[in-house]
C-alpha cells in the first residue's frame, strides 16, 4: 500500500511542478512573444503560410474560425479515409493488409479526426505501418492542435481579445508544442524499451515447435503523441497495457505526466492571458482537489478488493483482475482516473475489471469533462461552468451578471446551455435505444447493472471524445460503428461551435467599470461555489445512470450476491 501511495504522490507532485513552466510557455507561444524555438520554427511556419496562402495577421470572427475548423477537419478526414482505403497499394505494409469494411473505416476516421480514437478494430491485423503513422498519426497531431486552438481562441475572447487565426494557431500548436515535446518524449520511450522500427512482425519458433508472430512497429513515436495529444488510440489492441507500448514503471510515469501536462498548463496559460494568476491557481486547485478525490475513490476500491472473491478464498488482497502486475492496483487506478479526466482514453489495465467505485470515478470524469478535460476544450468547458456560476450568483443578489468586466446576457447563457445540454442528450438517448434491444443492438455480454454501465460508458466515451471502453460489448458492428460515429461528431463539433460563438460574443462587449458590488471571481468563496455548481449539475444530470450502474453494482457486491 505504501509503495502505491508513493507512486501516486510522486506523479501529482511532478504535475504541480511542471504546470507553471509549460503554461507560461504555451501563453508566450500564442501571445506571439519570443521563445527558444523561434529561430528554428519561424522559417518553417512561414513556408506553410506561403504554400497555403495564409495571411497570419488576419483575425477571424467566430463563424470564420468555426468554418476554418470544419473545412480543414473534413478535408483531413477525406484524405485519411482515402489513404487507409488504398493501403494495399501504399508502402510500409509488410503484412499486405487490405482496406477494412466501410463502416469500421468510417468510424476509425471519424474517431481519429476528432481526437476520440475509439477503436472497434484490431490494430495488429487491420492497419499497415503507413496507415498507422502517416494517416492516423497525422490526425493525432492535427486533432490535438485543433483542440488547443479552440481553447486558446476561447481564452482570447473571454479576456476581451480577438479570437485570432485558426490556421496560425493550428500550425503553431503543432510546431511549437506538440512536435518538439513528442520528439523528446519518443526518444525517452525508446531508451526505456519501447520499439521504433519498420521491420515486419518477428517470426519465432515456440518450444512446442509451432510458429508465433510478434507484432512490432514504429511504436515510440506513436505512443508519445497518443498521450501528449490526449488521443489514446493504441498501436496494439492491449493499448498501454502492452509491454511494447508501456514496458515499465518509468514509462508509465512519463505517459501519465504527458496526459495531464497540457490540460493543466492551459489553466495557467489563461492566467497569463487574463493577467490574473490568482484566479488561475484557484481554478487549478479546484480541479486538482476533485481529481485527487476521484483517485482516492478509485484506488480505495481497488485496494479493498472484491469482497466475494476475498471471502471465497479467505484472503485479503487488492483487486488484481484485469491488472498488469508490473503496475499493480495503484498505478492502474491512477491511470484509469487520469485517462478519463483528461479525455485521453488510453488504458494500462482493463477498465471492465475495475471495482464499481473505479467505474463510478471514470464515468464521473466522462460526464463532467472538466477535471482537466480534453485538449484545450476542457479549459473552455471549465469557463462555461464559471460563466453559469456568475449568472446564478448574480441572480441570487439581483445584479446583472458580469465576468471580466463584461455583462453576461441571454445569448451567452443560451450558448453555454448548449454546451452543457448536448452531452447528456448524446449519451442518454442512444443508450436508452441500445438498452431497449440488449441482444440485437447493444451486444451486452454482462447482464444486470454492469451491462448498463458498459453501454452508457461507450456513449459517454464517444460524446466526450475519450475513446476508452469497458470492452464488454460486441462493438464492432454496424449499429455501434454508426451510432457512436454520430455521437462522436456531434459531441466534438456542436460544443466547439458554441464555445467559439460565446467567445466571439464576449470579445465584442464593452467593458463596464467595477463597483463595490461587482462579484469577484478570483476569490476562494466564488471558486468553492463554482465547484459546488459543477458537482451538483453533474450529479443531478447523470445520477439515475450512476445509481443504476456502478452504485447499484457496488451495493450488490457488498451484499455478497
Amino acid at each position: 500500500m505504501g509503495q502505491g501511495l508513493l507512486q501516486i504522490g510522486l506523479t501529482l507532485c511532478i504535475v504541480i511542478a511542471i504546470t507553471p513552466l509549460l503554461g507560461k510557455y504555451i501563453a508566450r507561444v500564442f501571445l506571439g512573444e519570443r521563445t527558444l524555438l523561434d529561430r528554428l520554427m519561424n522559417p518553417i511556419e512561414r513556408s506553410f503560410y506561403v504554400l497555403a496562402g495564409i495571411r497570419p495577421k488576419d483575425e477571424m470572427t467566430g463563424w470564420q474560425y468555426v468554418r476554418a475548423i470544419l473545412y480543414t477537419n473534413l478535408c483531413m478526414g477525406i484524405l485519411v479515409y482515402s489513404l487507409i482505403y488504398f493501403q494495399r497499394l501504399l508502402p510500409w505494409n509488410p503484412n499486405g493488409f487490405a482496406a477494412p469494411s466501410w463502416d469500421i473505416l468510417l468510424h476509425t476516421v471519424v474517431s481519429f479526426v476528432t481526437s476520440t480514437d475509439q477503436q472497434h478494430y484490431t490494430p495488429e491485423t487491420t492497419l499497415s505501418y503507413f496507415s498507422q503513422v502517416a494517416a492516423l498519426g497525422f490526425l493525432m497531431f492535427t486533432s490535438a492542435a485543433t483542440g488547443i486552438a479552440v481553447g486558446i481562441a476561447f481564452i482570447r475572447g473571454l479576456t476581451g481579445k480577438k479570437l485570432g487565426n485558426f490556421y496560425v494557431d493550428l500550425i503553431r500548436a503543432v510546431t511549437r508544442i506538440l512536435l518538439p515535446i513528442s520528439v523528446i518524449g519518443a526518444i525517452a520511450l525508446v531508451l526505456l524499451g519501447v520499439p521504433q522500427t519498420l521491420q515486419p512482425p518477428l517470426e519465432l519458433t515456440t518450444l512446442e515447435g509451432g510458429t508465433q508472430y510478434i507484432a512490432r512497429g514504429p511504436v515510440a513515436s506513436w505512443e508519445m503523441i497518443k498521450m501528449l495529444g490526449e488521443n489514446g488510440g493504441g498501436f496494439f489492441t492491449a493499448n498501454s497495457a502492452h509491454p511494447f507500448e508501456n514496458p515499465n514503471s518509468a514509462s508509465n510515469l512519463l505517459e501519465i505526466i504527458a496526459m495531464i501536462a497540457i490540460p493543466a498548463a492551459m489553466i495557467y496559460a489563461y492566467g497569463v492571458f487574463a493577467e490574473n494568476m490568482k484566479q488561475a491557481w484557484l481554478l487549478f486547485w479546484m480541479v486538482f482537489v476533485v481529481f485527487v478525490i476521484l483517485i482516492w475513490v478509485a484506488a480505495g476500491g481497488e485496494l479493498q478488493g472484491n469482497p466475494i472473491v476475498n471471502g471465497t478464498l479467505g484472503v485479503d488482497q487488492p483487486n488484481l483482475e484485469g491488472k498488469e502486475l508490473r503496475f499493480g492496483w495503484a498505478e492502474t487506478a491512477l491511470w484509469a482516473v487520469t485517462t478519463t479526466a483528461t479525455m485521453t482514453g488510453a488504458v494500462n489495465g482493463m477498465h471492465d475489471s475495475l471495482m464499481p467505485s473505479g467505474i463510478f470515478a471514470t464515468l464521473f470524469n466522462l460526464f463532467l469533462q472538466i477535471i482537466w478535460g480534453g485538449q484545450g476544450t476542457g479549459t473552455a468547458y471549465l469557463f462555461v461552468y464559471l460563466i453559469l456560476t456568475v449568472f446564478l450568483t448574480g441572480l441570487m443578489v439581483g445584479r446583472t451578471p458580469e465576468i471580466f468586466g463584461r455583462k453576461i446576457e441571454k445569448r451567452e447563457i443560451v450558448l453555454a446551455s448548449v454546451v452543457l445540454l448536448i452531452h447528456p442528450i448524446l449519451i442518454l438517448i442512444p443508450s436508452a435505444i441500445a438498452l431497449a434491444y440488449p441482444f440485437s443492438l447493444s451486444g451486452i455480454t454482462n447482464t444486470g447493472f454492469h451491462g448498463i454501465s458498459q453501454v452508457v460508458y461507450e456513449y459517454a466515451s464517444a460524446s466526450a471524445n475519450n475513446g476508452s471502453g469497458l470492452e464488454g460489448l460486441t462493438d464492432n458492428s454496424l449499429w455501434w460503428n454508426l451510432s457512436t460515429s454520430i455521437t462522436i461528431v456531434a459531441g466534438r463539433y456542436i460544443p466547439m461551435v458554441a464555445v467559439l460563438l460565446l467567445a466571439d460574443s464576449m470579445s465584442r462587449k464593452q467593458t463596464v467599470p467595477q463597483t463595490p458590488g461587482t462579484l469577484k471571481t478570483d476569490s476562494l468563496i466564488f471558486t468553492t461555489v463554482t465547484a459546488g455548481i459543477v458537482l451538483i449539475l453533474g450529479v443531478l444530470t447523470f445520477f439515475p445512470v450512476l445509481a443504476l450502474g456502478p452504485i447499484a453494482e457496488g451495493f450488490k457486491l457488498a451484499s455478497g450476491s
